[in-house]
């Protein structure tokens, strides 16, 4: 065969290979990270000077964490905080029902006492309970200063308070329940009492813990204020030690770390709670 033969024959097509992976390169984040390491710097910086600043005295804040007095007056604010709470939302609730209502008398009562509360500052108004002598000096033949103590007004006060802030939380979780749901059971023929507890609750609490979480650690921290009408609590406890000793720093900071402790219990037990209730929904994690 010659030569010139063999070059016009044909060739086998070439097969082609698989194609080349593409390389990935990943996006570098240089800004992230420079802002992560200053912010890094400066917290340890700041929890340095804090930990080696002598006039935080930290060996006073040590030996007075757990004295007798430091923890009645933590005991008290924490029975306020519970009996406040309990309060607020049962008369919050039953506000919050006025505010639904039909009844245009009872949504005009409900939304004015909402809107009072609310405007009057909280120290104003647990100062205008402890002087309400002053207005009726007597009760059903009972001297005011008699009938109120200095705890009793802090509860009264402060449960005036947050039932106006608890019936708007409630009523926002009713209002967050789909009316179509409702309506569904009502043609199921369930009464109006399994309505409640079976469709509307579970799901308006999704609605209700979050804001009842932050209501609760808020309270905790507001029952303080109540240290201006000498009501023994954890701050009225740690004024009473310093004014003997002089030493405000170390036992405000003794009153500041119980608060701290607290209010990360409380902060894990109600995203615990919010677990609970974010079933089914997507919303747990």
């Amino acid at each position: 065969m010659s030569s010139d033969t063999l070059a016009q024959a044909p060739t086998a097509p070439e097969i082609p290979g698989p194609p080349a992976v593409p390389r990935i390169v990943p996006q570098r984040r240089y800004g992230q990270w420079t802002a992560a390491v200053v912010v890094l710097v400066l917290l340890g910086l700041a929890v340095t000077s804090v930990v080696r600043n002598r006039a935080f005295q930290w060996d006073v804040v040590a030996a007075y964490f757990t004295t007798g007095s430091v923890l009645r007056g933590l005991w008290l604010t924490l029975w306020l905080t519970a009996v406040v709470m309990v309060l607020g939302f049962a008369l919050g609730t039953l506000l919050a029902a006025f505010r639904l209502s039909a009844n245009p008398v009872l949504r005009a009562v409900g939304w004015g006492y909402v809107w009072l509360f609310r405007s009057i500052p909280i120290l104003v108004q647990l100062l205008l309970w402890f002087n309400i002598g002053a207005l009726y000096p007597t009760v059903l033949g009972v001297k005011t200063v008699d009938l109120l103590s200095p705890v009793a007004v802090a509860v009264v006060g402060l449960t005036l308070h947050e039932a106006a802030y608890a019936a708007e939380v409630v009523r926002g979780g009713i209002l967050s329940v789909d009316r179509g749901q409702i309506e569904a059971a009502q043609a199921l023929g369930l009464s109006r009492w399994r309505r409640w507890r079976r469709i509307v609750l579970p799901q308006a609490m999704r609605s209700i813990v979050p804001p009842a979480g932050n209501m609760l650690i808020g309270t905790l921290k507001g029952t303080s204020i109540v240290s201006v009408i000498a009501v023994n609590d954890l701050l009225f406890s740690a004024q009473l030690i310093y004014h003997r000793t002089y030493q405000v720093i170390p036992l405000l900071m003794v009153a500041t770390l119980w608060y701290a402790v607290v209010t990360t219990v409380l902060g894990i037990g109600q995203a615990y709670v919010e677990k609970y209730y974010a079933r089914g929904t997507g919303g747990a994690r």
